[in-house]
């Protein structure tokens, strides 16, 4: 997510608020359910997926990033709203 998080960032993951397009997220594909990712939210997508996978989600350095782009749709279950560690601040949307 380089430039706006970086590997050993603190991050504040919320889960009551609604993921929206723009927004940092914590994101899993159904294929990797034990996985969990930081991921910008790209673009929703129709809620046609049965594992409500319903996110394009992508990272912010795209050259070097695992994302929707070769994992198909997203979930995002919390977003991340601040860097807590160690430049505390709110993250910007896009």
């Amino acid at each position: 997510m380089a430039p706006t998080l970086r590997d050993g960032d603190v991050v504040l993951a919320v889960g009551w608020l609604r993921p929206a397009q723009g927004a940092v997220a914590l994101v899993r594909w159904p294929q990797r359910p034990g996985q969990l990712s930081v991921k910008r939210l790209a673009l929703r997508l129709p809620d046609e997926d049965p594992d409500g996978a319903c996110w394009f989600a992508v990272g912010d350095a795209s050259a070097a990033s695992t994302d929707s782009r070769t994992l198909g749709p997203a979930v995002a279950p919390a977003v991340v709203t601040h860097r807590l560690w160690p430049s505390p601040g709110r993250l910007p949307r896009r």
